[in-house]
């Protein structure tokens, strides 16, 4: 999701979903952004770096490891997933409403194309997604255009049965956005639901590296980049986790 602080998302009625997700799921009350604008957040995020990017600009390529690379690496899968997207494998800039800003791993050309697919492609039965799936809305659903109202609906309908089978089957979802409003602070809300979650609010502080480690130990990856300074989160697991 998109450019909204965590006051403006959670206590907020027109997110319905969203704070149901956070009533039942794990909330992080101190999730932080690394930086402004957009793009070298979802890098961060990704791969452990902004790449020294720090503006909205359109195309990178990099050849460095990330997320996608190093499940690929371990004989695990990896997809990312964005709406609008015309076909897979595209590499513009824009096209409607996608923009390429907000997919990370399209700049990194150690990933096969094939990972880059529309979001009309996302699986329709749970146990046929990747190891791990990265799901990114349109400018109309992401809060970036559309209205905090329009992303909580799209985020139910297109996805709420998949996080209603995390919880029943044992996986994982991760809801979170890429920087607030433009603040100094940029805390933005992030919630974690799954059969393994102990929901609770958590007032540890987290950000975007933070969350790659986190993603790194549950799949024994090494760490990447700024994300080998942080420790995983391990409190808000049902199961002992290191």
């Amino acid at each position: 999701m998109e450019n909204h602080s965590y006051s403006d998302i959670i206590g907020n009625p027109q997110a319905p979903y969203l704070n149901s997700l956070a009533a039942h799921g794990a909330l992080f009350t101190h999730s932080h952004a690394i930086t402004h604008p957009s793009e070298p957040n979802y890098l961060a995020l990704f791969s452990g770096s902004t790449h020294g990017v720090t503006s909205d600009s359109c195309p990178h390529t990099y050849r460095t490891r990330n997320l996608g690379s190093e499940l690929i690496a371990a004989k695990d899968t990896f997809a990312g997933y964005a709406e609008g997207l015309p076909h897979t494998g595209y590499a513009g800039c824009y096209v409607g409403a996608y923009v390429r800003k907000h997919v990370p791993w399209v700049n990194f050309g150690d990933l096969p194309k094939s990972t880059d697919r529309p979001f009309s492609a996302f699986p329709k039965r749970f146990n046929a997604l990747p190891t791990l799936s990265f799901v990114t809305p349109n400018l109309n659903h992401d809060m970036h255009d559309g209205t905090i109202r329009q992303a909580d609906t799209w985020m139910k309908r297109r996805l709420g049965r998949y996080v209603a089978a995390a919880k029943r089957d044992g996986g994982l979802v991760v809801i979170t956005w890429d920087e607030d409003d433009g603040s100094v602070p940029n805390r933005i809300p992030t919630i974690v639901v799954g059969a393994d979650v102990r929901p609770g609010r958590y007032a540890e502080r987290i950000d975007h590296y933070r969350l790659l480690r986190t993603l790194e130990a549950a799949y024994r990856l090494r760490a990447l980049g700024k994300s080998a300074d942080r420790k995983p989160i391990t409190d808000i697991w049902n199961y002992p986790h290191g």
